[in-house]
């Protein structure tokens, strides 16, 4: 998928992660003609474009502690096997949140062919930029997550969206940004390295629901069925319309101020959230 939020940049990333997959067909070629209308036209902040499609099963992956992300730390990508595939996906989306432009995070990692590969994650969102000297904080840990399941989608394919926050740096500022994605589809939040336990949250705008499906987007109200039965995208819990469990779309950001943090659990609210939107 695309995400549109300050302190981006262009950059490609990839998308299979197991689990819920499709191949990307004509799609895919109409984005990208999109992209480059988008580009070319300047009509959006091109400096917060970034293409995502992250899968299901990533968010299953304990690639990554809270210490330095440092790449000697991490075993589980340099496993030449599936495991491995997962733990490097997981965290090339990892650091696209919380990496800045110009920051990245390099390592090698040899096949079961013997042959070695170089990789070069770029950061893209700024979230969380000291995470690559020093431990993520909380709120680090809580945008990233965020970061993460508002990346994920169910089919793997790229869509179109906008990522916003109520704060710095995914707080919307163009106002061609919220003219071109007014629809918000819901809002994601959680904690993946929670001492309680790791949590994802999603709520959905009930009135979006049916087009957010239109276009590929089904983590915020879950997958539909041919048997009317809803499939949640793996450990991202739906927990039902925002209006039940956030304050109001704030109308200069584009963003939820705040939802509850634990449904049903704790009445405490978080502000740190991501709200998505397309076009």
């Amino acid at each position: 998928m695309r995400v549109l939020g300050r302190g981006a940049q262009l950059v490609v990333l990839a998308a299979a992660l197991g689990g819920c997959t499709a191949e990307v067909g004509p799609e895919e070629d109409a984005v990208g003609v999109a992209e480059g209308a988008i580009v070319k036209q300047n009509a959006l902040n091109v400096n917060a474009l970034n293409v995502n499609a992250l899968n299901v099963n990533a968010l299953n992956v304990n690639a990554l502690n809270v210490n330095a992300l440092d790449p000697n730390s991490f075993a589980a990508i340099r496993n030449p096997g599936a495991n491995g595939d997962l733990a490097r996906e997981f965290v090339k989306y990892a650091v696209s949140c919380s990496f800045h432009a110009g920051q990245t995070f390099e390592f090698t990692w040899i096949d079961e062919q013997n042959v070695e590969h170089a990789e070069a994650y770029p950061g893209v969102l700024g979230l969380a930029p000291d995470w690559r000297a020093g431990p993520l904080d909380l709120a680090g840990q809580r945008m990233v997550s965020a970061c993460l399941a508002g990346l994920t989608n169910y089919y793997g394919t790229h869509v179109t969206i906008s990522m916003r926050a109520p704060e710095a740096p995914l707080k919307v500022v163009d106002p061609n940004e919220l003219l071109s994605y007014p629809n918000i589809e819901g809002a994601f939040w959680g904690n993946l390295w929670d001492e309680e336990g790791s949590y994802l949250h999603s709520c959905y705008n009930s009135a979006m629901v049916a087009y957010s499906r239109t276009h590929s987007r089904d983590c915020a109200a879950g997958h539909l069925n041919p048997d009317n039965s809803v499939v949640e995208c793996g450990i991202i819990d739906i927990v039902g319309p925002c209006d039940t469990v956030c304050e109001p779309v704030n109308d200069e950001t584009g963003a939820f101020p705040s939802c509850i943090r634990k449904p049903d659990q704790d009445p405490a609210v978080t502000e740190h959230i991501i709200t998505t939107a397309l076009p």
